[in-house]
């Protein structure tokens, strides 16, 4: 197999696995913006906070080779029992967009990122992002799990079904050209 036929193949394949991850999340309430009449979020935002273990979810967002500021975030969110990944993002403050084809089923922005004004520097060129299908098989948002003890794994569930623990970390993490090809340790 050539190594073009091979790219191809790997393209597909997250593209496949993007559909997935965005079916499995079908079910899932859109994240709401935080407004300024909203409660305080119970999640842990200061940074001696984030420097502390956290005994919630740690969730964070890293725009990765993007280097963009406002996507990246570390908070712990406080839970009790198993919760919806998409709840705990929505509890974290993290800002979700899907696409105008699949609204709630993919991530196509983290907190207005990538902008659609903004140009990713990939292999091939420059893209911009207009969030109207799939984000491209080489520039998406990853979404990684990591257990209370263990390494990261990319999630084989959605946000709408993903369900996680106290103890256990969420990253969303923006992947170009397949770097990073993993949340940092």
């Amino acid at each position: 197999m050539t190594l073009t036929k091979i790219r191809t193949a790997a393209a597909s394949s997250f593209a496949a696995a993007g559909l997935l991850f965005s079916l499995a999340a079908c079910s899932t309430p859109a994240a709401t913006q935080p407004t300024s009449s909203a409660p305080a979020s119970p999640a842990a935002t200061s940074s001696s906070a984030a420097s502390e273990p956290c005994t919630g979810v740690k969730v964070i967002t890293d725009s990765g080779a993007l280097k963009q500021a406002a996507a990246d975030t570390s908070v712990c969110v406080p839970v009790d029992a198993p919760t919806l990944a998409s709840k705990v993002l929505e509890d974290a403050k993290v800002k979700i967009e899907g696409t105008a084809a699949y609204p709630k089923e993919l991530v196509c922005r983290v907190n207005g990122v990538p902008a659609a004004d903004f140009d990713i520097a990939h292999k091939g060129g420059t893209y911009r992002e207009d969030c109207s299908k799939m984000p491209a098989a080489f520039a998406y948002w990853a979404l990684w799990v990591k257990p209370a003890s263990g390494a990261w794994a990319y999630a084989q569930e959605g946000l709408g079904t993903l369900k996680v623990n106290a103890g256990e970390s969420l990253e969303l993490l923006f992947t170009v050209d397949d770097a990073p090809a993993a949340p940092a340790a």
